[in-house]
């Protein structure tokens, strides 16, 4: 029992440290718009984790493609792009056809939750992070349960951090970036980084 607990816990360590938002910034401004409404953060969820996680499968056997050529690297940005741009044309036909309600509720927003720094990122990072399709599925699906952690916090704090009591010039998007700052600097003390100057 003692080993599956401390399992649990450096997985929730390491999904909040090893976050997109609080470790390199991918997608703050997505999430600090999903974090408005309750609603918006599991939509954005659903949409980044699922966008993720394809999109990993599928970067898995591309990367085995191209990168191994000289200068492979190069088109690797290109072709992740071609990759989301497709993917995201397929799901908008997908719940056109099959779900036309719910089509019509989150057409404005798919661009957002699809075309941003979060789901890119992810496809730039799987490769330096395992080279067998299980690394790539579960960074793809580890960012998009991150994103659901950090728009969640930001959506508990929105709340407090948008009252009087907060300067008139720090309200809103400032203090929200400001916030996710010090919550980063307090998850890497968790882990004891350490940086040399």
């Amino acid at each position: 029992m003692q080993v599956l607990s401390a399992i649990i816990s450096a997985a929730m360590v390491s999904i909040f440290v090893q976050n997109a938002i609080f470790e390199r910034a991918f997608g703050s401004n997505v999430a600090i718009y999903a974090s408005r409404k309750e609603n918006h953060v599991s939509g954005f969820t659903i949409g980044i984790t699922a966008m993720t996680t394809v999109a990993s499968i599928i970067s898995y056997y591309l990367d085995g493609i191209v990168l191994p050529y000289k200068y492979g690297w190069l088109f690797m940005p290109l072709i992740y792009v071609a990759v989301i741009s497709l993917l995201y044309i397929a799901a908008l036909l997908f719940l056109w056809r099959v779900f036309p309600k719910l089509f019509g509720r989150i057409r404005k927003y798919a661009h957002l939750t699809i075309f941003n720094c979060t789901v890119i990122g992810a496809l730039f990072l799987n490769s330096n992070y395992g080279n067998d399709i299980w690394s790539y599925i579960g960074y793809g699906f580890g960012t998009g349960i991150g994103f659901f952690l950090a728009a969640l916090m930001l959506n508990i704090a929105h709340e407090k951090l948008d009252s009087d009591k907060i300067p008139k010039a720090f309200r809103g998007y400032p203090i929200m970036l400001i916030y996710i700052g010090i919550i980063s600097l307090a998850f890497y003390a968790l882990v004891g980084y350490t940086v040399d100057f």
